[in-house]
């Protein structure tokens, strides 16, 4: 994309004129700037363009099979293990590292953090993303994305946690639209409808903390319908709810600084100076939050230990599976993040979100395939079961780069004088 913008002096397109005064048409705004013909060029010249489209080359017939011919086609579904990677990874993993929107929410509006508001944005576009694609995961699973409002409207079950799941995600989803709304205003030239979100932000940030928390502990009280099945080291009916929800605070912030990170470093030219300026500095702040958040949930792990005494666990073969996640997903990265804003080493920093990242997956996937029944069978998923979720991940991440390509989510927009 550099190369191609280098090759035109008007790319990208960063505010509502052209250097000449005149405004951006709609299809100059979808191009970047660029003429069609280079645009298609800088499309074939990417490499990861060609891996996409292998990708989805597979991915996409393995869909419509799906579709086709159900669940079973595709996936090793059975009564002993109903969920698989779709919810395993895209929901119940998608999910904890979407929570950077109403936490970043929460600090610059509620707080007045204004130093972390280059940041923003993209913790907002995060939260987004996620929680629109764990649904797209979540309908792939269910296989009939027309009745989606069912459980909604029509069979109502206020005492199902799965009710409360659904009403939460679906309300969160949309104050996350009103909340990205004013980067899209300002791309369609329409700054003056961002007024009418600016009205209601408070509201918006209120409404993202009550609704996020709940529903964050909620997948956790999922676990609680089947305390038989789940392994007693992965369950804790007193405190699996609250296990969630401090775990999505640490993943979430982890997660913002991955995205910055790749960010910054493949798409430098999309960079405004405020966000390249502060991203440090930043990064350490969110780090710091992040070390708070892990050793809470250690503290509160352990205390779900004692309050269960599942301690003769740990010496199984199975408590040494457990020590292990604990171990490299969360002691290892909290002690290099701790480490890391101590001495100012923003790229252990960098290295230790990774890790948490991997490790909050990691965390989702144990407990909800891995150690699901396990006193019966190891399920491992069905090739075509990873093909697909790694084809709808790939579409997340092509959305997720349209988007930021675009709207200004970590560049500023220059209006016109005259607006």
């Amino acid at each position: 994309m550099r190369t191609a913008i280098s090759e035109n002096v008007y790319a990208p397109v960063s505010g509502s004129s052209k250097i000449d005064g005149t405004s951006w048409s709609l299809k100059e705004r979808l191009l970047l700037g660029l003429t069609m013909d280079q645009y298609l060029r800088q499309v074939w010249r990417n490499p990861v363009n060609w891996l996409l489209l292998i990708l989805f080359s597979v991915g996409l017939p393995l869909l419509l099979q799906r579709y086709i011919y159900g669940l079973g086609a595709v996936t090793h579904a059975s009564n002993d293990y109903p969920w698989g990677l779709f919810l395993g990874f895209g929901l119940f993993g998608m999910v904890p590292l979407s929570a950077s929107g109403f936490l970043l929410g929460t600090t610059v509006t509620l707080f007045g953090r204004t130093d972390f508001h280059p940041i923003e944005r993209l913790a907002l576009l995060n939260g987004l993303l996620g929680y629109f694609f764990a649904v797209v995961y979540l309908e792939v699973d269910l296989g009939m994305p027309w009745r989606l409002a069912y459980p909604m409207f029509v069979s109502f079950g206020p005492a199902s946690v799965l009710f409360l799941v659904a009403w939460h995600v679906a309300t969160y989803l949309s104050v996350q639209i009103a909340e990205v709304l004013p980067a899209l205003f300002e791309w369609l030239g329409r700054p003056a409808w961002k007024k009418h979100i600016k009205r209601i932000a408070l509201g918006l940030t209120i409404a993202g903390i009550i609704l996020s928390t709940l529903h964050q502990g909620a997948l956790g009280a999922l676990f609680t319908y089947a305390p038989s099945k789940l392994h007693p080291l992965w369950l804790s009916t007193e405190f699996q709810w609250i296990h969630f929800l401090c775990s999505a605070v640490f993943g979430g912030l982890a997660m913002v600084i991955v995205s910055s990170t790749l960010i910054a470093r493949y798409l430098p030219w999309r960079c405004g100076r405020d966000f390249t300026a502060s991203l440090d500095r930043i990064t350490l702040g969110l780090a710091k939050g992040a070390s708070y958040a892990m050793i809470t949930y250690l503290v509160i792990k352990l205390v779900a230990l004692a309050h269960d005494n599942e301690w003769e666990h740990l010496l199984t073969g199975w408590g040494g599976y457990y020590l292990l996640e604990i171990g490299l997903g969360v002691v290892l990265p909290m002690l290099l993040f701790a480490g890391g804003v101590r001495s100012g080493a923003v790229g252990t920093v960098r290295f230790a979100a990774f890790i948490t990242v991997i490790g909050i997956v990691w965390n989702r996937l144990n407990t909800a395939i891995f150690c699901f029944n396990y006193q019966l069978y190891l399920e491992v998923p069905h090739w075509k079961e990873i093909w697909l979720t790694i084809t709808l991940y790939a579409v997340y991440c092509v959305v997720y780069r349209f988007i930021v390509y675009r709207l200004p989510i970590v560049f500023d927009w220059q209006e016109s004088p005259s607006r």
